[in-house]
Parts: C-alpha cells; sequence; structure tokens
C-alpha cells in the first residue's frame, strides 16, 4: 500500500506536507477513498514549526488562552502556542497547551487539575484531521460543558470548510485534495462494488487488513 503514496506540498510553505494514499479505508463514522498521511507534521520536529508558523498566521489577531490538542497534535500544538506568543495580540502571553482525556465510556472529559484551563479560557481546538466533523462536534460539546469560549478551529487536514458555525482553517483542504470522498458505510459505493476495505483509520495511523 505504502508504494501509492503520493506527497502534496502546502502551498505557502513547500516544506510542509502531507502523504496521501487511494483505496478504500475504514473510519469510526465513514468510508473514505483516501488515506491522508500527517504522521510527519504530528511528528516530525522541524515540519511542525513550519506548519505552526502557517497554522498560527490565520490566528494573529485573535486572542487565545489555550489551545486545546487532539488526535496526538500535542508538538504542533506548542509549536503553534509558541508562535502565538510571540507576535500579533497574544505577544507576551503564556498559552496553555492541554489535551483532553477519555473516560471508560468515551466521553471527553477534562480533570479536575486542567479545568482552570478552560474554564472561562478563550479555547483554539486543534485537530488531526476531519472528514465527516463528527469528532469536532463531540469536542465542541465537550468544551461547552466546561465553559470553555470557542475561539478557533484548526486542523492539519479538513474535507468540511466549517463546524458550529464556525470556519475550519487547515493546512490542507478540499482544493488540495479535490477528490477526496467520504461515505456513510452503508452507503459506500466501493463497498457495493465489492471492493475490500485496505485498512482501517483513525487518529494513529492506519492497521491493513
Amino acid at each position: 500500500m505504502e508504494n501509492r503514496e503520493k506527497f502534496i506540498e502546502s502551498e505557502s510553505n513547500s516544506r510542509v506536507q502531507i502523504g496521501i494514499i487511494p483505496g478504500h479505508f475504514a473510519t469510526n463514522h465513514s468510508h473514505v477513498n483516501y488515506y491522508v498521511d500527517i504522521t510527519s507534521i504530528k511528528t516530525s520536529c522541524k515540519m511542525a514549526k513550519e506548519a505552526a508558523v502557517e497554522l498560527g498566521s490565520k490566528y494573529s489577531d485573535t486572542a487565545i488562552d489555550t489551545v486545546i490538542c487532539m488526535e496526538g497534535t500535542e508538538i504542533l500544538g506548542a509549536f503553534l502556542a509558541e508562535y502565538l506568543s510571540q507576535a500579533g495580540i497574544n505577544k507576551g502571553q503564556d498559552i496553555n497547551i492541554v489535551t483532553p482525556e477519555l473516560n471508560a465510556v468515551n466521553q471527553m472529559i477534562f480533570r479536575d487539575n486542567t479545568q482552570g484551563k478552560i474554564w472561562g479560557k478563550k479555547v483554539l481546538l486543534l485537530i488531526a484531521s476531519a472528514s465527516t466533523g463528527k469528532s469536532i462536534q463531540r469536542a465542541v460539546d465537550c468544551l461547552q460543558y466546561y465553559s470553555g469560549d470557542l475561539v478557533g478551529i484548526g486542523a492539519i487536514f479538513s474535507a468540511i470548510s466549517s463546524n458550529s458555525n464556525m470556519k475550519i482553517n487547515a493546512l490542507f483542504g478540499p482544493s488540495d485534495l479535490p477528490d477526496y470522498q467520504n461515505y456513510l458505510p452503508s452507503e459506500c459505493p466501493l463497498c457495493k462494488g465489492s471492493r475490500k476495505v485496505d485498512a482501517l483509520i483513525n487518529s494513529f495511523g492506519y492497521s491493513k487488513l
């Protein structure tokens, strides 16, 4: 499967890249025709720092107290917070970086010791990728419960442009991968065409079948 991988560069910075693999993949919510490999941005110090500058430039005029890091985006989130604290409206501010916990019934929670970083704070939600928006909506509902003030949604890749009446600022989107499609499992044309699923995918990566 890996020999099918191609790489797409960010229009604004060629040093920021994602990989794409065509095929038939199953997520928790849908079936998609591409696996979007964002591993390097999540794990490479150099690329994460470059990506943080690209994403951070979209929030230079937005007051932010806390970055909520979803789906393994903590490295990117740290560089993003550093960038925001050095320029624009947040210059000189100390920005918190927090990751929610999933409890035994898969609910997103914040423990007592981190709730103070959410309650009444201006929050930027940072996710790895979005295909249907369900993961974002779950995070938004969680922030509302903890009285966080959502001021922005950032992503590495997003197939959707907005969620909860808020624009999603993504490093890569539909214009970079115009034939990306997602389907309900019951309506997937690849399944109906008897094409086997290549891999199960989630925020951690993929497992070939």
